[in-house]
């Protein structure tokens, strides 16, 4: 059921939280929303968070190809004991970007042979019917449009920071927020 008029899709954007958000799960991420709707909640992927492994090192007994080389990163802290593959890839006509979500290990094999961008991700990002649009009320995230710059960004722990700087000049200084602010 699509949505209502005075009801909007986040699918397709990206979440960053504010410099003040402090739940440990979501501090200073980026969060690309793959599926949302008013009525059912939420669902995406953190994009800045790297683990510091591969799918081989998490799937050692499968014959992986190129995907085993894909790097794994923290989607979010819902379901973390299980993997998932997206592929991400920029949409130059449409200047949008596209995110296949759930891919199998075929699905994700043909992905990257087309160049498109894996990722491996442990856990998911997940909110309940209202539980994220309560949150961007109380002021926990920015709402951008998706940018080119969530694929090109190293590294990518950075990507929070580049995101910010290229949204204007009160966001860049919200980029430069020192992390404890009450240490300055």
């Amino acid at each position: 059921m699509p949505e209502s008029a005075d009801s909007k899709s986040l699918t397709g954007n990206l979440l960053l939280a504010v410099p003040s958000m402090r739940d440990p799960n979501f501090s200073r991420t980026v969060v690309f929303m793959a599926a949302h709707t008013t009525k059912e909640g939420a669902f995406g992927y953190v994009l800045n968070r790297p683990l510091d492994q591969r799918v081989s090192d998490l799937l050692p007994d499968q014959s992986l190809g190129a995907l085993g080389q894909v790097r794994v990163y923290v989607g979010g802290p819902v379901a973390t004991d299980k993997l998932a593959f997206a592929s991400l890839h920029w949409n130059r006509k449409e200047g949008t970007l596209r995110c296949q979500t759930h891919l199998s290990v075929n699905d994700a094999l043909h992905e990257l042979s087309m160049g498109h961008d894996v990722r491996g991700f442990v856990g998911y990002s997940g909110w309940s019917k209202g539980q994220i649009e309560n949150e961007i009320k109380h002021r926990s995230w920015i709402v951008t449009p998706s940018r080119k710059t969530i694929l090109t960004t190293q590294p990518v722990t950075k990507m929070w920071t580049a995101v910010l700087e290229e949204m204007g000049p009160v966001y860049q200084l919200m980029a430069h927020t020192p992390e404890k602010v009450e240490l300055n």
